[in-house]
């Protein structure tokens, strides 16, 4: 067997803080997708003061809110949330490319972990299952990404 050293995330939030960017647009599934990352960040170990949520209007205005955010270098992780729905115009194409490159680029400058809870869907019912239902919660996936990451940096700085 190889003698390595391994180095994981662990799935405990106790110890960190946490930003989440959450937009009002389509908030009838966004604020799914917060009570998910809420629910998940306080079952491992989270504490009410170590978490800020930051709404925007919608989801253009995410990585403005998470460069300001990182900036302050409070929190451990970030956390983004937001609903983007395909409508007739190239408008969800634009913004789904945009904002995911953006996102993606702030937390390599930062060197912040900066998880995506953003759905991208062809349909209100498709956002819908991808917020609670059938296909789980996307709040939740991303609360518990942006934990491991955080624990995961936390541990590549002390190795």
């Amino acid at each position: 067997m190889n003698n390595f050293n391994l180095i994981e995330g662990e799935l405990k939030s106790a110890g960190f803080r946490f930003g989440i960017v959450v937009s009002r647009f389509n908030d009838f599934i966004n604020g799914k997708l917060l009570d998910g990352a809420l629910d998940y960040l306080k079952r491992t170990g989270a504490k009410a003061d170590d978490i800020s949520v930051v709404k925007v209007p919608g989801a253009f205005e995410l990585p403005m809110a998470v460069k300001m955010l990182l900036e302050t270098k409070k929190y451990n992780a970030v956390i983004c949330l937001g609903t983007l729905i395909r409508g007739e115009t190239t408008h969800f194409d634009l913004l789904a490319n945009q904002v995911t490159k953006l996102i993606s680029e702030l937390s390599i400058n930062y060197n912040i972990p900066v998880s995506y809870g953003i759905i991208t869907a062809e349909s209100i019912e498709q956002a819908i299952s991808r917020a609670g239902t059938k296909m789980g919660n996307k709040g939740f996936d991303a609360a518990m990404s942006a934990v491991e990451m955080a624990s995961l940096y936390a541990k590549i700085k002390k190795s």
